[in-house]
């Protein structure tokens, strides 16, 4: 008996191999675009690989926790994929190097302008990591993901009002801080 539509999920849970390959054969173009969506400013294709295919291992590891229907494994897969893409950005922008070859990717800009932006984006980074790790995630999620307050609060277990207090309360502590840095600019 090989995996299909209608026995996938008990197949994976039961760790069966052709499980995991109907689900790759199936749902790799969805996990590619998500983890490329998120990724993609690491610019480290290495690091996209490794991420889907740690994404599939989590599948496979965790396979037994997942309860629902083809629908909502749809929907499980996706947020594991954004979580462990998340990860992987966060991972990177701790080591976040500057080469010579990062310079040159954007002749238009002098030089200057380009160690401003450089700067300014270690700095945000710095200001991204004193917050609690809930709030970053959610900071993430918010400011770089695109997603809304909803779409957050459904992710995190936490009620909409929750997230706008969260969000708040990081926005007035990273205020504070970004004077400090003079960045520039308010960002409330």
């Amino acid at each position: 008996m090989k995996s299909n539509d209608k026995n996938f999920i008990q197949r994976l849970q039961r760790q069966q191999e052709d499980a995991l390959e109907f689900i790759v054969d199936k749902y790799l173009p969805l996990i590619k675009g998500i983890t490329y969506k998120i990724l993609s400013q690491v610019e480290n294709e290495g690091a996209i690989e490794e991420c889907i295919n740690d994404i599939f291992l989590s599948i496979w590891n965790n396979s037994k926790k997942f309860h629902g229907d083809s629908t909502d494994f749809k929907k499980w897969i996706c947020a594991i994929a954004k979580f462990k893409a998340i990860d992987y950005y966060r991972k990177s922008s701790k080591k976040v190097e500057f080469t010579s070859d990062y310079m040159d990717l954007n002749p238009e800009k002098s030089v200057e302008d380009q160690l401003i932006m450089v700067e300014n984006k270690t700095e945000l980074i710095k200001l991204l990591n004193i917050l609690e790790p809930m709030d970053r995630d959610i900071f993430i999620m918010k400011f770089f993901l695109g997603l809304n307050t909803e779409d957050i609060s459904k992710k995190l277990g936490l009620s909409n009002t929750a997230i706008d207090n969260r969000i708040y309360r990081g926005k007035k502590k990273l205020n504070s801080k970004a004077t400090n840095l003079n960045l520039g600019g308010s960002i409330l």
